[in-house]
Parts: C-alpha cells; structure tokens; sequence
C-alpha cells in the first residue's frame, strides 16, 4: 500500500467530533521497551558507540522517554541524542570521535516527509554515506521493533474509550512511527475497526495530520488530539485544536480519567479553558528540558 497525504485530505466527517490518537506510549505501553531494547542497541552497533554505550543508553532514554523531545521522529531524535552526547562531560574526557550527521540535519531541515520512503530517495540523489547510514540504521530498528515487539496490549480504558467514543466522532491514528508498524500493532488487538485512519510517519508531521483531515471540516473546538508527548502539544496548538495529555508514567490513571470525565465534557463542549489548562500544565511538569546529568 502507499501511503500518502492524500488519503487524510479526503477524509471527510461521517460524525460532528474528530479526535485524533498517538500510539506509542498513548495507546499501548510500548515506549520502554522499543527505546531501551530496540533503539540503544541499534543505535550502539550503527553508530559505533561502543566505547560510550553508558552514556548512549542514558542519553537515549532521556530524550526519548523522559524529556520534552518524547515522542518526536526518530530522525529528530537521533540528532538531539547525537547533540547531547557532543556536551557530555564524560564523552568529551574519553577523547570520543561522534560521527558528523550534518547531512542528515539539513534533510530534516528540508520540510520533506521525515519517514525512510523520503530518506530512501534522499540516498539515491545524493549517495552520501550518512544518509546511507541512517537508512541502514532505521531499517535495522524496524526489524528490531517486529521482532520483539509484540503481545503488548493497549493501555487499560484505551478499549473501553474508543468503544465508547466511536459511535459519536471520528477516530484516527495519528503518529509519527511507520505506518506498516501501527498497523501490525492496531490490528494485533483489534483496535483498527475502530479508526478510520491510521497515519504513520508517512502521511507527513502530526501538524500536517490534523490540519489535512480535521481542520477545516469540523469547528475547532470539536476536534482533540490524545497523546503523551510535548510535540503532541505542540501539534495540537500548531493546529489549533484541544489536547488530552496521557502522562508519562501515569498511563492508567490518565485514560480512566479520560474514560470517566475528560472524554464527556469535550463531547459536552466543556473541555477547552481552565479543565484542559490545568492538565496541560499538570502534564508540561513531567517533561523537562534538561537532563538530569547537567
């Protein structure tokens, strides 16, 4: 299947609400275990950090896990993990040589879609071996995310949510992983029936998700994005639209509030103002902006 923007811009409203969720870390618990069982290894053989796989790992966890970058594309988080490697004390005393992924950085930089289909065609234009590498590294952390992530069920009140929610708005994916991995994982646990969409890392930034299939056709206040990271935030503000946040680490009583309370008063045209306020700085608390080792 291809997988391209035009399938959100098509989109149009079979219900009045529009809500939009993130998958990984939102609706099933697989954050820690691809980060630190796929990601840190990968990045370690790829990258040749093996003389500084502490501070990798450490470095690795908190951006993706623990920071305000949480959830951003790997390819942006691969160069904020490489940024704050180059700062570290430790990484400096040992006389380490980190590899130079400028070329990388201006493709992020370029606006094109950040998934490996650009980055393949990135590869054929220019030849260069960052790129190459970097494309060899995101595939290898694809097969290590198919081969050992699995079995892993959705957070409890994610089911009964979307159960509850589906009858009364339009439902979508909204992600910055693979789509062929959402997918796989979606229909692992029956959950696809419930979204109309689910958009990966393809369909281009979560920005372009909402505004393509939601903005525009429902009032704004009508639509609400569901995730657990500050770019989700971000995302949702870019757009305009509402956001639940799914705290990192309080997963569960995240989603039962949202099952309980959260989901009636936005369905109720209660949500946005003091309510959603304070969960969002209830949330903003959770994700800092530096590391615990400076």
């Amino acid at each position: 299947m291809k997988y391209t923007p035009d399938v959100l811009q098509s989109l149009q409203p079979e219900h009045p609400f529009f809500i939009g969720f993130d998958s990984d870390g939102c609706i099933f618990d697989t954050m820690d275990i691809k980060q630190k069982e796929c990601f840190c290894p990968v990045n370690i053989k790829f990258w040749g950090l093996q003389a500084i796989a502490k501070y990798a790992r450490e470095t690795v966890e908190f951006v993706n896990l623990h920071s305000k970058w949480r959830g951003s594309n790997r390819f942006v988080a691969l160069i904020k993990v490489f940024d704050l490697l180059a700062e570290r004390e430790e990484v400096k005393a040992r006389g380490f040589k980190l590899p130079d992924l400028e070329p990388l950085r201006r493709w992020v930089e370029s606006g094109v879609p950040l998934g490996n289909a650009s980055l393949e065609e990135a590869v054929r234009q220019t030849g260069d071996p960052v790129m190459k590498q970097t494309l060899a590294w995101s595939y290898a952390v694809n097969q290590a995310i198919a081969d050992l992530v699995f079995g892993i069920p959705p957070f409890p009140y994610v089911r009964e949510s979307l159960e509850k929610l589906y009858p009364q708005a339009d439902l979508i994916c909204v992600s910055q992983t693979p789509a062929e991995a959402l997918e796989r994982e979606w229909k692992e646990h029956d959950l696809d029936k419930y979204v109309r969409i689910i958009a990966g890392q393809e369909y281009g930034s979560k920005v372009d998700h909402l505004k393509l299939a939601a903005v525009g056709k429902y009032p704004l206040d009508r639509i609400l994005l569901v995730g657990d990271a500050l770019g989700d935030l971000q995302a949702a503000k870019k757009a305009g639209v509402s956001f639940y946040p799914i705290n990192p680490g309080h997963e569960e009583e995240s989603w039962q509030r949202f099952y309980e309370e959260a989901s009636n008063k936005f369905l109720g045209g209660e949500y946005r103002g003091a309510y959603e306020t304070g969960l969002i700085r209830e949330f903003e608390r959770l994700l800092p902006e530096t590391p615990p080792w400076q």
